[in-house]
């Protein structure tokens, strides 16, 4: 790959920033032709500081999905280095000092400029101040209640993963929101009318308290919990944190009512079917975007048959586990695509936090019953021998061709 001396020169100011800790944020762009992964749109990095010490945080943002990865300073150095040229042209560096651009050419050829901003606002995250940028303060009055931190911010013990897990749940839903436009991003005005969310099967109302807080009088927000004593006592202590925009209900997640119909709706871990249940309710009220990360996929695992070339491997336990759960969720996006959605698929928090972290995430966006996204559903459930599904029954989707007359 070719080393153009404005590209040499831009990652020697990114090493720099590295060592003197005073990178702000990195954005890759312009996917060049030569590209590894034509799915891929930009990478994002910032500095984090985790318990192993500094990282960067890397997301990868696809057209269909996000992933997120973390580097140690030295290797994060070396992963820029590899994307600049080979797929991507354009870089964006951001310091508290300047900022740098790169534009490079296809031939490896470039321009560099860069602008110093000694006046700017930014500032490097550090250990000391990385709690004044998070969406959620860890002192936040409902987190300590519900056991999460102590009366310091920081997390009790055994309580960092439910933590990171609120934290990056936050920042995914902020994501969304700004993509599905209802909202502005961070700090964007509040709407004339706020919209509606609801939270279906929102157990405690970990993430329900963490959308209500961070979007504020943005949004009114509604948990749905089907034991009414954890209804009760969430709604007490939303009145005891100031939240005046949230509120809990007891309710199951088939005939809870959505009244008025929500422009959000999220179903986080409800269990086997009741994913499909609040999918059904998110497309029927037509909401702009619909969240869920879906556990226990059981529905499917007894009516897996497998192609032959996968029978033998399948004949494991551990393997069918995996492929119903893949076959369940995929069969999921592309019936929200069948509905009038844009779906994408990604990890929204490490496998080290929960193993619970694949969301499907649908934002409205094209006209609902095309033929050819139900021959993709079709097929796929042909091709593992499905023959019934909560989702496909809740919305009259037959997942069998009609016999030609």
């Amino acid at each position: 790959m070719p080393d153009s001396t404005a590209r040499a020169r831009f990652l020697s100011l990114v090493e720099t920033a590295l060592r003197q800790g005073n990178l702000v944020k990195l954005t890759l762009g312009k996917p060049a032709p030569t590209a590894s992964d034509p799915s891929l749109r930009n990478v994002f990095a910032r500095p984090v500081v985790l318990r192993e010490g500094p990282h960067l945080s890397f997301v990868w943002r696809h057209t269909a999905r996000d992933l997120t990865r973390n580097h140690r300073p030295e290797a994060a150095l070396d992963v820029i280095g590899a994307l600049l040229g080979r797929d991507f042209l354009d870089a964006h560096l951001f310091t508290t000092t300047q900022t740098a651009q790169l534009e490079l050419a296809p031939d490896g050829s470039g321009r560099l400029r860069v602008k110093a901003v000694s006046d700017s606002p930014l500032r490097a995250p550090t250990a000391h101040d990385r709690s004044k940028a998070r969406l959620i303060p860890p002192d936040a009055p409902w987190l300590r209640e519900l056991g999460v931190t102590r009366d310091d911010g920081r997390p009790r013990e055994g309580m960092a993963p439910k933590l990171r897990q609120i934290e990056r749940f936050a920042e995914t839903l902020q994501h969304l929101l700004t993509e599905a436009g209802l909202i502005d991003g961070p700090g964007g005005p509040v709407p004339a009318t706020p919209f509606h969310m609801v939270d279906m099967g929102c157990g405690k109302g970990y993430l329900t308290f963490a959308a209500s807080t961070f979007l504020g009088d943005r949004a009114i927000v509604t948990g749905v919990e089907a034991r009414p004593d954890l209804a009760a006592n969430a709604t007490e202590l939303a009145g005891r944190s100031g939240l005046t925009t949230l509120r809990f209900v007891a309710g199951q997640i088939t005939d809870a009512p959505l009244d008025p119909k929500p422009a959000v709706l999220i179903a986080l871990h409800a269990c086997n079917t009741a994913t499909d249940d609040a999918l059904a309710r998110g497309i029927a009220a037509e909401a702009r975007l619909i969240i869920v990360s879906p556990c226990c996929h059981r529905e499917l695992r007894p009516q897996l048959v497998p192609p032959a070339v996968l029978a033998p491997a399948l004949a494991h336990g551990i393997f069918r586990e995996r492929e119903a759960e893949f076959v369940t969720d995929a069969l999921r996006a592309l019936m929200l695509e069948w509905a009038g959605y844009r779906t994408k698929v990604f990890e929204f928090v490490s496998t080290e936090h929960t193993p619970k972290n694949v969301m499907i995430a649908a934002v409205r966006a094209h006209p609902a019953g095309e033929p050819h996204r139900l021959s993709a559903v079709r097929e796929l459930a042909a091709f593992y021998g499905i023959r019934e599904q909560a989702l496909a029954r809740h919305l009259g989707i037959s997942l069998t061709p009609p016999s030609p007359s």
